[in-house]
């Protein structure tokens, strides 16, 4: 495997295989070459990929060793290359946490909304709640850490920043990122009349577009 070292391959079951990664980035690397192979058709059958932060699950293979000893000899470019449409996000960048994320960043309030949307994410795994994405696409220096004390209740909705991460709350839950703004709308997010319920699914790339009103 190119760009990384080899990523640990394990049997888990009789049908599946479990690929563990050093970090979040050679996950996305590795999930996005997965679907590439897939939609060549150059990918074994698998059933089910399920990406996590540093694992990629291959579930429903017909034969895991024998995928297994190809994945050693893969060649995967060290950033994922992402072709597809962009799904926008309208943000009104005026969470509770909004001032200490600026703080953080050594940025003015207002300078916060400018910085959070230039850049273009990428949907790294689900998981917690059903719609709730973990958009990889921050720089390093604008990781910020969790609360010290959680929140009982995030309402739907809720842009927030956690770690190297950037999400929006599809319900309220209880919760400890950091937030910096409100997604007007949150019920394109998880719709079950759709044939796919989530909105943002491994993979997908997303864009945070400032709503008039944002300070």
């Amino acid at each position: 495997m190119t760009g990384s070292r080899s990523p640990r391959v394990r049997i888990a079951g009789r049908h599946a295989l479990l690929v563990e990664l050093p970090d979040a980035e050679h996950t996305g690397a590795f999930h996005a070459e997965l679907l590439r192979r897939r939609a060549a058709g150059t990918l074994p059958p698998v059933e089910e990929i399920v990406p996590g932060a540093r694992t990629v699950l291959l579930d429903g293979v017909t034969h895991p060793e024998e995928l297994a000893r190809r994945i050693a000899d893969w060649y995967v470019p060290s950033h994922a290359t992402d072709t597809g449409g962009v799904v926008e996000i309208p943000v009104r960048y005026d969470g509770p946490d909004l001032a200490h994320v600026a703080a953080l960043w050594g940025l003015a309030a207002e300078e916060v909304a400018v910085r959070h949307s230039s850049y273009t994410y990428r949907v790294a795994f689900c998981g917690f709640a059903p719609g709730f994405g973990y958009l990889t696409g921050l720089p390093e220096e604008l990781h910020v850490p969790r609360r010290d004390t959680p929140r009982t209740r995030v309402p739907a909705g809720a842009v927030a920043l956690a770690g190297p991460y950037s999400a929006v709350y599809p319900r309220a839950t209880p919760g400890g990122w950091q937030l910096i703004g409100t997604m007007p709308d949150p019920t394109p997010l998880w719709d079950l009349t759709r044939e796919e319920p989530a909105l943002l699914t491994p993979g997908t790339r997303v864009r945070f577009v400032a709503e008039d009103g944002t300070p």
